[in-house]
């Protein structure tokens, strides 16, 4: 390996020193592992160790990922699009659904479950009467999972819902790996976090069916580069379909909700 390419430690993490980089490490033994080794040697008469390996590799999502199919054979048997919405704190999803109930909400009945760490503030606020609306609060954990998901619907009245969306605890890291059961996964970009977003947090942005990004209204004003943050969206996620909106000025809404017109479940 040449001096300027990154080293790959054995869990496929990259480390790449940009400048001043340290000289590599000596490893030594640990004393239980270095004693076990000598004994094992002392108790081979050839001075051969024979060696086994096991397989460990347990999938740890698995019995989410159980619970996800659960979820969706359910959604599906009630004629119930679910739609899983993720981003980084602030990027505006409460805000995006506010407007979405107020109005695609008043032609197709909505349900709304929303995941934060502390408080039914945003619970609160998508309170609507002709909405069913259910508070999900993980206390310490930073995601939605398919078991959080399967208790919260028995909080909600599905009368007539065509549509589930799942507000997801701000975060781009674990919501990635646990599949809710969602038959849609909408990230959202806002023009606020900058245009490298989808190259920093690739996972996520690779497992979206549609990236919203969000505040366009202001993009301008902060300098934000829309054409370099959607050639960055389409470099990591060449499947998601992007929409640009504006919560506050409306913009895009018109596409947003034809896209979910377009995905409503046929009787």
């Amino acid at each position: 390996m040449s001096a300027d390419q990154p080293a790959l430690a054995d869990d496929g993490i990259r480390i790449n020193a940009l400048n001043g980089a340290a000289a590599s490490p000596t490893r030594a033994l640990s004393a239980p592992l270095s004693a076990e080794i000598s004994a094992a040697l002392q108790a081979s008469p050839k001075g051969e160790v024979q060696v086994r390996s096991l397989d460990l590799s347990i999938p740890l999502l698995e019995k989410n990922d159980i619970l996800a199919e659960r979820n969706r054979g359910y959604f599906l048997g009630r004629g119930l699009l679910a739609l899983n919405l993720v981003s980084s704190p602030g990027a505006g999803k409460t805000t995006l659904l506010e407007r979405t109930l107020d109005e695609f909400g008043r032609e197709v009945r909505c349900a709304v479950l929303v995941g934060d760490l502390e408080t039914d503030n945003d619970g609160r606020r998508l309170n609507r009467p002709h909405a069913s609306v259910a508070q999900i609060t993980t206390g310490t954990v930073c995601h939605l999972d398919a078991g959080m998901i399967a208790r919260g619907v028995e909080a909600l009245d599905l009368t007539g819902a065509k549509v589930l969306f799942i507000e997801n605890v701000g975060n781009l890291v674990c919501p990635a790996s646990f599949d809710l059961g969602e038959q849609i996964r909408v990230v959202l970009l806002s023009t606020t976090e900058g245009e490298e977003k989808p190259l920093k947090y690739p996972p996520i942005f690779k497992s979206a069916h549609v990236v919203l990004l969000t505040k366009v209204d202001v993009a301008d004003a902060l300098g934000f580069n829309r054409s370099l943050a959607i050639e960055n969206i389409r470099r990591i996620a060449p499947q998601a379909q992007i929409i640009e909106v504006s919560s506050r000025t409306g913009e895009g809404l018109a596409q947003w909700y034809d896209y979910l017109r377009a995905r409503l479940p046929k009787a």
